[in-house]
């Protein structure tokens, strides 16, 4: 049984509208509960939001679960005010949940009440963590849409304004250690005989009950490679000596690796054997896969002398949807993650994004900006880079609205330098730089590394942090408009004076 928020308040509890949140303070959760607040106590955007996540159910034995039947869950109202809580401030589940418990303004806004509160108000880290998977990026950007609305409400001074849109992408990087075919292979190698050894433990089958002193010897062989560096020595015996050496270091990692996964076999047809499910054995052929193709990969580079090629490797087991990203950064040679593109209009608001899967700039930028129109049709010009320079491109949306900078790369011809010292496109041009402090407000807002799990868990990372984002620029917009009131009647004061 779920409910988006409790119909009737509990004895002691206070009015979400009768909240006071410190106008002066410049910290992160004040402005993310005040714009939560707004939300709450406009009826249309309380409206409009209620039944989005009046779809945030877990899914049942036949589809989603019957919201009106089962134990009470966590409402939706509090599963978004701690969403949005997690990434506004950057912080991770084990924070929220202190929070969550203590923290007295945010138990006011998810509905608790001050001196009758009983243990059942008390929020568990799993209970966290379970219910905060449940939001989908579907559903995130139907949120989204309708806090831009809100803000666009306070924000512009005609519902009727045109919006001017600035469009950049930038890499999110995933929760993984640097990559090496070497350290690779010790990640698969590890799962293999842990997940196994788990598997016989509990048929009672004693074949791996060293385990972990296997795994300490195969990992001893393992920071013998990774200490070995080839030599620089001008002798070129030396140099053939060393060579020499480590080939022999990974002759001996590969042979150990390859006894394992032999007795590994064996243990798996003995368990197949023994009638044990196919799908508890799943997980261990999916790393011994990973560990043979590792292995394949390391007496090509290292015992042949090959080049692997990029599109064979994979630069994490655990999140296998990792990039390896060179963006020609200064001091940032490489980048382990995923691009994902932003569209902001000149009101700072996060319009809309897309995480993109090997896919480059200038493949991305039309239908960014045609999925950005069907939401927001009154976009009159949008601003690129010249990554995302294409004839194709300059072509497509030129045809969807009236004004496009994207710089072209190379040497213009006489048409485009002259539309490119347009006065307008100069102007638009300048304007674009402002889009890199929307990209940095995402990363120190929780964009800087994604810690959700899969692909599913990432791009549901990024949905919530552009909708926390909005929501505080939303907060931030009424602490500026509430500043600027103030301002205005200190002045009136004085002019009476």
């Amino acid at each position: 049984m779920r409910q988006v928020i409790a119909p009737q308040w509990k004895l002691g509890e206070q009015d979400i509208a009768a909240i006071q949140c410190d106008p002066k303070s410049r910290d992160d959760i004040p402005q993310l509960l005040r714009g939560l607040q707004y939300i709450y106590v406009t009826p249309e955007v309380r409206e409009q939001l209620f039944a989005i996540l009046a779809d945030v159910i877990p899914d049942g034995v036949h589809g989603k679960a019957d919201a009106h039947t089962g134990r009470p869950g966590m409402d939706q109202w509090a599963m978004l005010v701690l969403g949005t809580l997690r990434l506004g401030p950057n912080i991770d589940s084990d924070r929220v949940q202190e929070l969550a418990n203590e923290h007295k303004t945010l138990r006011q806004m998810l509905g608790h009440a001050g001196w009758a509160e009983d243990e059942r108000d008390r929020y568990q880290l799993q209970t966290l963590k379970d219910n905060l998977r449940l939001f989908t990026p579907e559903l995130l950007d139907r949120i989204n849409q309708v806090v831009v609305a809100a803000g666009h409400a306070l924000g512009k001074k005609s519902p009727d304004a045109a919006l001017a849109v600035r469009a950049d992408s930038f890499v999110v990087r995933t929760d993984v250690h640097y990559p090496t075919d070497i350290n690779l292979l010790w990640d698969a190698m590890r799962k293999v005989i842990e997940i196994i050894a788990g598997l016989c433990a509990d048929m009672g089958v004693t074949e791996w009950r060293q385990s972990a002193y296997q795994l300490r010897q195969f990992k001893k062989l393992f920071r013998q490679v990774q200490r070995l560096k080839y030599s620089t020595a001008k002798d070129p015996e030396k140099r053939a000596a060393k060579q020499e050496a480590v080939r022999q270091a990974h002759r001996d990692y590969l042979a150990a690796a390859e006894v394992l996964l032999a007795r590994v076999r064996e243990t798996l047809w003995m368990l197949l054997v023994g009638q044990v499910p196919a799908a508890f054995l799943e997980p261990v052929e999916l790393y011994l896969v990973h560990a043979e193709r590792q292995i394949d990969q390391i007496r090509r580079r290292v015992l042949l002398g090959q080049i692997i090629p990029h599109n064979e490797k994979v630069f994490s087991l655990f999140q296998p949807h990792t990039e390896w990203i060179s963006k020609g950064k200064a001091g940032v040679p490489v980048e382990l993650g995923l691009r994902v593109a932003v569209v902001e209009d000149q009101y700072r608001f996060i319009l809309h994004h897309q995480v993109m899967q090997k896919t480059t700039d200038d493949q991305v930028a039309a239908p960014l900006l045609t999925e950005t129109r069907a939401r927001y049709p009154r976009i009159t010009s949008a601003s690129f880079d010249k990554s995302f320079h294409s004839p194709n491109n300059q072509t497509e949306l030129a045809a969807m609205i009236p004004q496009v900078v994207m710089p072209k790369k190379g040497k213009l011809s006489l048409v485009q330098v002259e539309r490119e010292h347009d006065p307008a496109f100069i102007h638009l041009r300048h304007q674009h730089s402002a889009v890199e402090s929307a990209i940095n407000a995402l990363e120190v807002h929780g964009l800087d590394r994604c810690l959700d799990h899969g692909i599913d868990g990432f791009k549901r990372y990024v949905a919530l942090a552009v909708v926390a984002r909005n929501i505080q620029r939303v907060g931030a917009l009424l602490r500026q408009q509430k500043a600027e009131a103030r301002e205005r009647q200190r002045g009136s004061y004085r002019r009476a004076a």
